[in-house]
């Protein structure tokens, strides 16, 4: 809901110049105020939409027309332009480069792990790797029975214990195993906040497995939340 509202009030804001007869710089101070307007109510973090908004506005008055666009057209490829790098130009692909490739999911609870875990599960089995995934959510309920599951709509291999408490001791149980893959995708337990417990068994769990990979799954409409999140898993396992 708050992407679609900030995708509605930014396609708003382009129709303005559109429309617009002619450009000049109080229009580009209008269209500047909608942009950070439409950021900021969607909780993006006050200095980046600053950032973002000056650049935009920089080139909006600085750059001539691009050779067969209008003035306006150009204002409004630069908006796209720099929205594209704010949000993420680069690709970054995970290179699968040794037997097993260990692909850890962290969050706090809710975020969306297991399904994820599925999600990638199905990606790299089409791509002809041979794919487990590895429960160590020990605390939510249902947790196993969710993993087991979606293991199974994804056609791979599940390695998992109802009984045991403790997610060293199931990763350990399975060691042996491991070797027949070319991916692990382990998922690992949230907790409702960020909290000493979550941190340490993150740590301890990162620790021993040294994963590959370790991706934070986060949901998207979380907000300047995200920030606060982001640095303390990078700071526990990277």
């Amino acid at each position: 809901m708050v992407l679609d509202k900030l995708s509605e009030s930014l396609k708003n804001t382009l129709q303005k110049i559109a429309k617009s007869l002619f450009v000049d710089e109080k229009l580009i101070n209008e269209l500047i105020k909608d942009i950070q307007r439409a950021l900021l109510q969607s909780d993006v973090n006050v200095k980046l939409v600053f950032d973002l908004t000056e650049k935009i506005k920089q080139r909006a008055l600085s750059e001539e027309a691009a050779k067969g666009l209008t003035k306006k057209e150009q204002i409004i490829n630069i908006v796209y332009e720099e929205l594209v790098t704010f949000l993420g130009k680069e690709q970054h692909k995970i290179e699968i480069r040794q037997k097993p490739f260990k692909i850890m999911l962290v969050g706090l609870f809710g975020s969306g792990k297991t399904t994820t875990a599925g999600k990638l599960a199905k990606f790299y089995t089409k791509r002809g790797f041979k794919v487990a995934l590895v429960g160590l959510d020990i605390h939510r309920p249902a947790a196993m029975e969710q993993i087991e599951q979606v293991g199974k709509h994804a056609n791979v291999e599940v390695f998992y214990d109802k009984k045991i408490k403790d997610p060293i001791e199931i990763w350990n149980n399975f060691k042996n195993e491991y070797q027949n893959f070319d991916i692990l995708i382990i998922d690992t337990a949230g907790r409702d906040a960020l909290s000493h417990d979550l941190i340490s068994e993150i740590e301890e769990v990162n620790d021993l497995i040294k994963p590959d990979e370790n991706l934070l799954v986060i949901s998207a409409d979380i907000g300047q939340a995200a920030q606060k999140q982001a640095e303390q898993f990078h700071k526990s396992c990277g």
